[in-house]
């Protein structure tokens, strides 16, 4: 299952938006990703990885995840 979290980027193109995705069946909900998310805004509640509104999809997380589960898409 896949869980998608849509944030708006802020920056000089207002159009482009960037999408944390979460792969709940590849996550070991090992809290790599909690402990170097810049805004706080990962959080582990009961083996089950919660992503809060302020996320801006740095893409951080998505970079040390051991097991790959969670990606930053953009769209245009």
């Amino acid at each position: 299952m896949v869980i998608c979290i849509v944030t708006i980027n802020e920056g000089k193109n207002q159009h482009n938006h960037s999408m944390l995705k979460v792969h709940r069946d590849i996550c070991g909900y090992c809290g790599c990703c909690v402990s170097v998310c810049p805004e706080g805004a990962l959080e582990l509640i009961d083996a089950y990885l919660s992503v809060e509104p302020n996320c801006t999809s740095c893409g951080i997380c998505a970079k040390v995840c051991p097991l790959g589960a969670l990606e930053v898409v953009n769209e245009k």
